[in-house]
């Protein structure tokens, strides 16, 4: 074990590092150039002075943002000689089950492109790279051929993987309740219970002023207003990121998300999405017909998105070529899946990744930008928001991992909390056949986007965004059956039970939250 000290040297040294290759470190070096010709720096004081002047323009806040972003993303602190695979994941059991898991998926692609005689990637034509120009801001008028097309995967063939993970060390009758045996997740995970969420998520307490429903009844109508006015000005992220908590104004909030995930949107990040943009117009990718055929089937079909579905094409096209999304492959527990070029399968030399970014499109995929489009107009903009919220949470939710906001954790605290605060609910739905998990799991993988209405799922990823958490998912899946819990009880079935918890539109997340939080006895 390293001391607080080491940690924190190695924690500085790899920041610094990352930073020393960033645009933000050139345009830094390049202002305290500049300003060496001002009156007001002086030789003998040339250090503090440069300091000050870099502290008054601003580069100074805008240089915290960057390492706190950096703080949020890297791999916890951990022995020098340490293989970077333990550091991902450290439990052996979990890596395993996430490389079958990507074998499978592989697998399925290459399959697919077999069968369809697709190629994985082609170059268009200059007719068709001229057409799609054309259309760029129309492409939900294209109906390319996706009948044939079947999906990789969705969440119940997720499900299914994650319900047969089992810890070889871990001898289940050692296990204290009984009640460990009724959930559908079976692996030992320490996850938060009640007391312990309460303490976390200190600023939902039912005395605290929240947005999502103070607003909704005219309490203290001026409540956030000049502290809301002074962090936009201020432009700190940790300052953004705690008001969050409470959630955020809708006029500010796209605003205060762009400075939590420090996504500026300057002329670099511009110029990247334009080359993303013409390298989707030169190649077409079979991935390409992933995305067409989960808009269609998803935010098309959706009273909320349906008009967003160009936006949508345009960014999750781009985020299929960007290679910058890999980077998020250092602490995510899953790998890259790589293509051969030329048919030369297992030589590493013509190995490629592929999709460039790393990431195969599923079932869903879509709802996780679909409702950014209504806090963002500008597809360059939308695009830089949604890639660093998935590299920071999204991705959690489809890969296989112990982190306390992996989706596995989240299945597992869903579980617990249902099985000690409702445990004759939970045995009641378990007997019918209508395990919670087997419901609510479609919910929780997409954060429960396109299942909420759009202002109330919004309400619910300020508080993702506050707490740096997806916990907050698993609360609120546990506190929708709480709150439909008398009618659960008298289903049947599972048709019934899902009947009983098909629309959840009409829901408001945050009262839910803070009563199944603060008001459960415990």
């Amino acid at each position: 074990m390293m001391d607080e000290g080491t940690e924190l040297s190695m924690s500085i040294a790899h920041i610094v590092q990352r930073l020393k290759g960033s645009h933000l470190h050139s345009q830094i070096e390049r202002q305290a150039k500049d300003c060496l010709h001002r009156p007001e720096i002086k030789l003998e004081s040339l250090k503090e002075d440069v300091r000050s002047f870099l502290k008054t323009s601003g580069w100074e806040k805008k240089l915290q943002n960057a390492i706190y972003r950096e703080l949020h993303i890297q791999l916890p602190p951990s022995h020098p000689t340490a293989p970077l695979e333990h550091l991902k994941e450290p439990l052996a059991y979990m890596r395993k089950a996430q490389a079958s898991w990507e074998k499978r998926i592989l697998k399925s692609l290459n399959s697919m492109s077999t069968e369809l005689g697709v190629p994985l990637a082609r170059k268009r034509p200059g007719a068709e790279q001229k057409e799609l120009t054309n259309k760029w801001n129309e492409m939900g008028t294209d109906e390319p051929g996706l009948q044939t097309l079947p999906r990789v995967f969705g969440p119940c063939s997720h499900l299914r993987v994650l319900i047969s993970l089992r810890n070889p060390n871990h001898d289940s009758c050692e296990d204290v309740s009984a009640r460990s045996h009724w959930g559908l997740i079976q692996v030992p995970l320490n996850v938060r219970d009640i007391p312990q969420l309460r303490q976390a998520h200190a600023e939902l307490n039912l005395s605290s002023g929240q947005l999502g429903i103070d607003d909704l009844a005219h309490v203290h109508p001026g409540i956030y207003r000049k502290q809301k006015d002074s962090l936009v000005m201020e432009q700190d992220s940790a300052a953004a990121q705690q008001y969050s908590r409470r959630g955020c104004p809708t006029g500010l909030r796209a605003d205060l998300w762009a400075l939590i995930l420090n996504s500026t949107n300057q002329l670099q990040d511009m110029m990247h999405y334009e080359q993303l943009r013409a390298g989707v117009i030169q190649h077409n990718l079979l991935v390409d017909n992933l995305i067409y055929k989960d808009v269609k089937l998803t935010a098309s079909n959706d009273d909320y998105y349906f008009v967003f579905e160009d936006f949508l094409y345009q960014v999750l096209l781009c985020f299929s070529r960007d290679t910058a999304v890999l980077e998020h492959f250092k602490y995510n527990s899953a790998t890259p899946p790589k293509s051969y070029l030329h048919g030369k399968v297992g030589d590493e030399e013509y190995a490629v990744v592929y999709p460039p970014n790393g990431v195969i499109p599923f079932h869903g995929f879509s709802m996780y930008v679909a409702p950014l489009c209504f806090l963002y107009n500008e597809p360059s903009k939308l695009y830089s928001v949604f890639r660093e919220m998935y590299i920071r949470y999204f991705f959690r939710l489809h890969s296989i991992s112990s982190s306390f906001s992996g989706i596995v954790s989240l299945c597992l605290q869903f579980e617990r909390l249902l099985q000690t605060h409702l445990p004759q609910l939970f045995y009641h739905l378990r007997q019918i056949g209508a395990q919670p998990l087997r419901i609510a799991f479609k919910w929780m993988v997409r954060a429960f986007s396109g299942y909420l209405s759009t202002d109330q799922l919004l309400l619910l990823w300020d508080r993702i965004l506050g707490y740096d958490s997806l916990e907050v998912v698993a609360v609120l899946a546990a506190a929708v059956f709480a709150f439909r819990a008398e009618n659960l009880m008298e289903v049947t079935s599972l048709a019934s039970a899902e009947a009983v918890l098909a629309d959840l539109s009409t829901l408001k997340v945050i009262p839910l939250i803070q009563i199944f939080l603060f008001a459960t006895a415990i």
